[in-house]
């Protein structure tokens, strides 16, 4: 019976209990539910992998997923977001998935019986995003002390970045970022180090794409001009270290953050992290169900 907003709210015990139960639904555990249980996604962005990741992780439990659609709501007739998700919970809905373009749009929400799963809140949070990208590296590596992770590109706008560095930290990991000075928030500036050092001495180097939609003016470079500076070249990739994994949240714009070849190569990791959604998506919502 529990919201999903930040991983700050997360102990590692908790984080490492939703692992844990991703794991046992993907060796083959399932739910007994009970009573049927209602759940809807509310989509404000566009999606394609969180979206899809929750309505198979919601089937998969056999939850019952009522539709919604934004364009064709209420909201375009003025309707506010907690009017919305509390006309949800007055017809039945016991949880709800938002995706929103406004940062930390849940503070609004307080008080709400409906439970409230983040799909991701502007520049601020994606902490389902986080534990798929937790579980693949816990997959490969065992666990996550001492190990180094570099995320790369558009940091200031991206909220994998600050869920994961949250995340790793507290797991006793060590993130550092790399990529454009310019798209660097001030906290972040100590741990930066350049592309080309971060690539070779991390044990999991994850690739962000330019949030071009949350940018107020465009990059002055070209998309060739960003590879060759701040993306994973054929070149770069060869001195990763020799069992260092590939990782990005997607979509992915080949031949800019990541070279085409590489996306689907033998030290990458990006499909493993949408399989691994499914599951843990089954595990938050499971978490924010039971009992319910």
């Amino acid at each position: 019976m529990k919201d999903l907003l930040t991983m700050n709210e997360l102990a590692p015990e908790e984080i490492m209990n939703i692992l844990d139960q991703a794991e046992r639904f993907k060796d083959g555990e399932s739910w007994n539910q009970g009573t049927s249980k209602y759940v809807a996604n509310l989509f404000f962005e566009a999606s394609t992998r969180t979206k899809c990741s929750f309505e198979m992780a919601e089937r998969k439990l056999g939850l019952e997923v009522i539709p919604f659609e934004a364009q064709t709501s209420s909201v375009q007739k003025g309707e506010s977001l907690y009017d919305t998700v509390r006309t949800l919970e007055a017809i039945g809905v016991e949880a709800v998935v938002i995706r929103h373009d406004l940062e930390r749009y849940f503070d609004e929400l307080g008080g709400l019986k409906t439970k409230v799963i983040n799909g991701g809140d502007g520049c601020g949070n994606h902490p389902t995003q986080c534990l798929l990208d937790l579980l693949t590296i816990r997959q490969e590596f065992g666990g996550f002390e001492n190990l180094q992770v570099a995320i790369i590109g558009d940091i200031a706008h991206s909220r994998v970045a600050r869920s994961n560095a949250e995340a790793l930290t507290k797991l006793g990991a060590k993130v550092v970022f790399s990529g454009p000075r310019e798209w660097f928030p001030p906290e972040y500036q100590d741990s930066y180090m350049t592309v080309d050092e971060s690539i070779a001495a991390s044990d999991a180097v994850m690739l962000l794409r330019i949030q071009h939609e949350r940018h107020s003016s465009t990059s002055l470079l070209t998309r060739e001009e960003y590879h060759e500076s701040f993306g994973l070249t054929v070149s770069r990739k060869e001195r990763m270290k020799e069992k260092g994994i590939i990782l990005h949240p997607a979509p992915v714009n080949r031949g800019v953050e990541i070279a085409d070849s590489l996306v689907e190569c033998d030290q990458s990791r990006i499909f493993k992290q949408m399989e691994n959604g499914v599951f843990i998506r089954m595990a938050v919502l499971k978490r924010a169900l039971e009992n319910n």
